[in-house]
Protein backbone atom coordinates (compact mmCIF):
# COMPACT_ATOMS: atom_id res chain seq x y z
CA UNK A 1 0.00 0.00 0.00
CA UNK A 2 3.03 2.30 0.41
CA UNK A 3 2.83 3.38 -3.61
CA UNK A 4 -1.05 4.29 -3.25
CA UNK A 5 -0.06 6.67 0.00
CA UNK A 6 2.80 8.32 -2.21
CA UNK A 7 0.50 9.86 -4.36
CA UNK A 8 -2.16 11.43 -1.80
CA UNK A 9 -1.73 14.59 -0.73
CA UNK A 10 -4.07 15.09 1.20
CA UNK A 11 -8.21 15.80 1.35
CA UNK A 12 -8.93 17.93 -1.28
CA UNK A 13 -12.82 18.39 -1.24
CA UNK A 14 -16.11 17.25 0.16
CA UNK A 15 -18.84 17.22 -2.54
CA UNK A 16 -22.18 18.63 -0.69
CA UNK A 17 -25.41 18.01 -3.20
CA UNK A 18 -28.13 20.74 -2.26
CA UNK A 19 -31.60 21.53 -3.27
CA UNK A 20 -30.83 25.44 -2.66
CA UNK A 21 -27.29 26.58 -4.19
CA UNK A 22 -27.23 30.58 -2.72
CA UNK A 23 -29.10 29.18 0.67
CA UNK A 24 -25.96 26.69 1.07
CA UNK A 25 -23.51 29.62 -0.03
CA UNK A 26 -24.99 31.69 2.48
CA UNK A 27 -24.74 29.64 5.54
CA UNK A 28 -21.32 28.54 4.86
CA UNK A 29 -20.29 32.14 4.40
CA UNK A 30 -21.86 32.63 7.52
CA UNK A 31 -19.22 30.17 9.20
CA UNK A 32 -16.38 32.30 7.97
CA UNK A 33 -16.18 29.98 4.41
CA UNK A 34 -15.71 32.02 1.35
CA UNK A 35 -16.61 31.71 -2.46
CA UNK A 36 -13.41 30.03 -4.25
CA UNK A 37 -15.13 29.31 -7.54
CA UNK A 38 -18.63 29.59 -8.66
CA UNK A 39 -18.74 27.52 -12.16
CA UNK A 40 -21.08 25.30 -13.92
CA UNK A 41 -21.22 21.01 -14.85
CA UNK A 42 -22.83 22.15 -18.19
CA UNK A 43 -22.76 18.00 -18.94
CA UNK A 44 -25.17 17.71 -15.21
CA UNK A 45 -26.28 20.76 -15.62
CA UNK A 46 -25.42 21.59 -11.94
CA UNK A 47 -24.49 24.93 -10.87
CA UNK A 48 -21.42 24.68 -8.52
CA UNK A 49 -19.94 26.75 -5.95
CA UNK A 50 -16.02 25.87 -4.29
CA UNK A 51 -16.39 27.14 -0.57
CA UNK A 52 -12.97 27.18 1.07
CA UNK A 53 -11.62 28.05 4.79
CA UNK A 54 -8.40 27.48 4.96
CA UNK A 55 -7.47 24.20 3.59
CA UNK A 56 -10.91 22.63 3.80
CA UNK A 57 -12.61 23.04 -0.02
CA UNK A 58 -16.48 21.81 -0.03
CA UNK A 59 -18.01 21.57 -2.75
CA UNK A 60 -21.64 22.29 -3.19
CA UNK A 61 -24.10 21.97 -6.13
CA UNK A 62 -27.71 22.14 -7.22
CA UNK A 63 -29.09 18.97 -8.28
CA UNK A 64 -32.57 19.21 -7.62
CA UNK A 65 -32.34 15.69 -5.75
CA UNK A 66 -30.52 16.44 -2.55
CA UNK A 67 -31.49 14.12 0.14
CA UNK A 68 -32.05 17.32 2.66
CA UNK A 69 -31.00 14.95 5.96
CA UNK A 70 -28.08 14.07 7.79
CA UNK A 71 -25.74 12.00 5.44
CA UNK A 72 -26.16 13.53 2.40
CA UNK A 73 -22.27 14.10 1.75
CA UNK A 74 -21.75 12.87 -1.76
CA UNK A 75 -18.44 12.13 -2.16
CA UNK A 76 -14.92 12.63 -0.44
CA UNK A 77 -12.36 13.48 -2.86
CA UNK A 78 -8.35 13.07 -2.32
CA UNK A 79 -6.01 15.40 -3.81
CA UNK A 80 -3.64 13.77 -5.79
CA UNK A 81 -0.49 14.28 -7.57
CA UNK A 82 -0.84 11.55 -10.63
CA UNK A 83 -4.12 10.46 -11.33
CA UNK A 84 -3.55 8.28 -14.09
CA UNK A 85 -0.60 6.34 -12.00
CA UNK A 86 -3.45 5.91 -8.99
CA UNK A 87 -5.81 4.66 -11.34
CA UNK A 88 -4.04 2.08 -12.18
CA UNK A 89 -2.94 0.94 -8.41
CA UNK A 90 -6.06 0.95 -7.57
CA UNK A 91 -7.64 -0.66 -10.60
CA UNK A 92 -5.08 -3.50 -10.56
CA UNK A 93 -5.57 -3.77 -6.11
CA UNK A 94 -8.95 -5.15 -7.20
CA UNK A 95 -10.71 -1.84 -5.64
CA UNK A 96 -14.35 -0.84 -6.45
CA UNK A 97 -14.05 1.66 -9.67
CA UNK A 98 -16.71 3.82 -10.24
CA UNK A 99 -15.43 5.17 -13.21
CA UNK A 100 -13.74 3.26 -16.15
CA UNK A 101 -11.15 5.50 -17.23
CA UNK A 102 -9.69 9.12 -15.76
CA UNK A 103 -12.34 11.90 -16.12
CA UNK A 104 -12.30 15.56 -16.72
CA UNK A 105 -13.86 18.24 -15.93
CA UNK A 106 -13.53 21.85 -16.88
CA UNK A 107 -13.38 23.62 -13.13
CA UNK A 108 -10.54 26.08 -12.30
CA UNK A 109 -8.31 27.27 -14.42
CA UNK A 110 -7.01 24.28 -16.10
CA UNK A 111 -9.60 21.91 -15.25
CA UNK A 112 -9.24 18.16 -13.28
CA UNK A 113 -8.71 14.66 -13.88
CA UNK A 114 -10.17 12.59 -11.37
CA UNK A 115 -11.70 9.13 -10.93
CA UNK A 116 -13.85 7.88 -8.12
CA UNK A 117 -14.32 4.29 -5.87
CA UNK A 118 -16.64 2.73 -3.84
CA UNK A 119 -16.09 2.55 0.05
CA UNK A 120 -16.85 -0.43 2.26
CA UNK A 121 -19.83 1.41 3.72
CA UNK A 122 -21.15 2.53 -0.21
CA UNK A 123 -19.06 5.94 0.29
CA UNK A 124 -17.65 7.54 -3.09
CA UNK A 125 -13.96 8.28 -3.14
CA UNK A 126 -12.57 10.58 -5.51
CA UNK A 127 -9.03 10.80 -6.00
CA UNK A 128 -8.57 14.08 -7.92
CA UNK A 129 -5.85 16.28 -9.29
CA UNK A 130 -6.02 19.61 -10.39
CA UNK A 131 -4.19 20.35 -13.70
Amino acid sequence: MGKIAETINGLQHIGLPTNDLEKTVAFYEGLGFSVALRTVNEAAGEQVAFLQLKELMIEAYQTGRAAGRAGAVDHIALDVADVDTLFVLLRDGGYELLDDAVRFLPFWARGVRFFTILGPNGEKVEFSQKL
